[in-house]
């Protein structure tokens, strides 16, 4: 049971926001809604140190699920929704995630607890499984399992020695009416200036988009790189963070840009800063960058951030 757990529960990582989560079929991967608010592109991590992007994302904020779609099939990570929930007094459960996220390196927490209650009310479309398993800030989304390891649950907050999870035989009621009305969008326009040419250029990188954000390079920048070199720069960028793109100075074809790269390297982040200039250069109505004096900020004070 603590094998598969270990090979199968994967982190769901933001710009801002850390969780957990797992597939429920051999393309979708569940987590909780809050996992992802606020976050257009996050990213799924495998035990391996792969990471994928979601192809699609659909959920239902009220009851604080998420369904990750992915292109590719992992058949073998499933953990199939139940049709129903039986428990017995002080049964063993365990609750598997990331604990504090990134910041801890490795495999899944794998914490072990009983079944004390099954808790509902009229103000939620869920039903609540209650423990003493005390589940940790990064865990959020990660599935609960019986002894047997069949899926029970799906880990959603705590306090020290008690914690509720969304019973999974809910789930599958749930996701039909599953919606992308409340999940973040990207929306740029890379036609309009310099300065949101350059914001839509480093949307697509923070998504992975990468072939939007090929053809946003012009003729010119086209002369030095291809496809395949250029997206090799770009491995290991799990997350950009787009602090400010505005025109520079008075120019026409300039933006000044600040951001940072979020890096997985050896199964930990590395944050990265960047400021400077991109110029641009209209081509078929859309402004494409030309030229680049972008240089890495090293320690920068919280008033680089705002100012």
């Amino acid at each position: 049971i603590n094998d598969k757990l270990k090979k199968s529960v994967v982190r769901i990582v933001g710009e801002n926001m850390e969780g957990s989560g797992f597939f429920i079929s051999e393309n979708q991967v569940l987590t909780n809604f809050h996992v992802i608010a606020d976050e257009p592109s996050p990213k799924i991590i495998f035990p391996d140190g792969k990471f994928i992007t979601p192809s699609r994302i659909i959920g239902d904020a009220d009851a604080d699920l998420a369904l990750l779609f992915v292109d590719d099939k992992y058949p073998d990570l499933v953990y199939p929704l139940p049709e129903r929930l039986g428990f017995t007094d002080n049964e063993p459960l365990l609750s598997a995630g990331y604990a504090l996220g990134t910041d801890i390196k490795g495999n899944a927490t794998i914490l072990k607890g009983n079944y004390i209650d099954y808790r509902t009310s009229k103000h939620y479309s869920v039903g609540y499984i209650q423990t003493n398993i005390s589940l940790v800030a990064g865990m959020s989304g990660g599935p609960l399992v019986d002894q047997c390891g069949s899926l029970v649950g799906v880990n959603t907050m705590g306090l020290a020695g008690l914690s509720l999870f969304i019973g999974a035989q809910d789930v599958s009621t749930l996701i039909p009416n599953f919606t992308d009305q409340k999940v973040a969008k990207i929306e740029v326009d890379p036609s309009s200036s310099p300065e949101e040419a350059v914001r839509a250029f480093y949307t697509y990188l923070k998504a992975r988009r990468m072939k939007d954000g090929f053809d946003l390079l012009s003729k010119k920048y086209l002369e030095k790189t291809n496809f395949e070199e250029w997206t090799a720069r770009f491995t290991n960028i799990l997350d950009v963070g787009i602090y400010k793109s505005e025109r520079y100075e008075k120019t026409r074809d300039t933006a000044f840009v600040k951001f940072s790269t979020k890096n997985w390297v050896d199964g930990e982040i590395e944050i990265h800063y960047y400021e400077g200039t991109w110029k641009t250069v209209k081509e078929g109505g859309v402004y494409k960058m030309l030229q680049s004096k972008i240089k890495e900020v090293f320690e920068p004070g919280w008033d680089w951030f705002y100012e």
